[in-house]
């Protein structure tokens, strides 16, 4: 199971629920799109994931810039995943980096909304923010599979479920 968040927006805590706690130790691997703000942040995630794919956002400190890329990509449960923050990417440049990069699954925060959309073929996940959700839904998304297929669950910081979404489609975008 992945466990995707984005836009922490700490400075010492990273203001996770028990659930979710729970739910980042026990994942294969933690995507995180950016925004932790401190490195203390940073390294609580690090300590309690046992993988953690990241990229750094525009709060990101200097600091935590340093450490993560501004880009990242992943390839797991059969599909690959184009990890950014999306503060400097239109729609357009989004598209062209998902095609450089053969993602079949764009994760990006930055709006701090959960959500999913398409995108020239490609799925992208918004999985929003569990701590700083700015008039949005607090949340966070599980990946996994379902039947066969690869899903997409987004959730409440408790666990609810909030929506759920398959993301093999994305796989129409992939170049093999």
């Amino acid at each position: 199971m992945l466990v995707v968040l984005s836009d922490t927006h700490g400075t010492d805590d990273p203001a996770l629920t028990d659930h979710l706690r729970e739910q980042i130790a026990a994942a294969d691997l933690v995507i995180h799109a950016g925004d932790f703000t401190t490195p203390a942040v940073l390294n609580r995630f690090e300590a309690l994931a046992d993988r953690l794919v990241a990229v750094h956002g525009n709060a990101d400190s200097v600091a935590v810039r340093e450490r993560l890329p501004a880009t990242e990509t992943v390839e797991t449960l059969g599909l690959r995943f184009l990890v950014v923050h999306g503060h400097e990417h239109d729609e357009t440049r989004l598209s062209l980096l998902a095609r450089q990069e053969g993602a079949d699954v764009v994760v990006l925060g930055h709006t701090h909304r959960p959500g999913r959309g398409q995108l020239g073929g490609v799925t992208v996940l918004n999985p929003g923010s569990h701590a700083d959700p700015r008039g949005s839904q607090p949340a966070y998304a599980t990946v996994g599979q379902a039947s066969g297929d690869v899903e997409a669950r987004l959730r409440s910081p408790a666990g609810e479920l909030l929506e759920r979404c398959s993301l093999s489609e994305g796989r129409a975008g992939r170049r093999d």
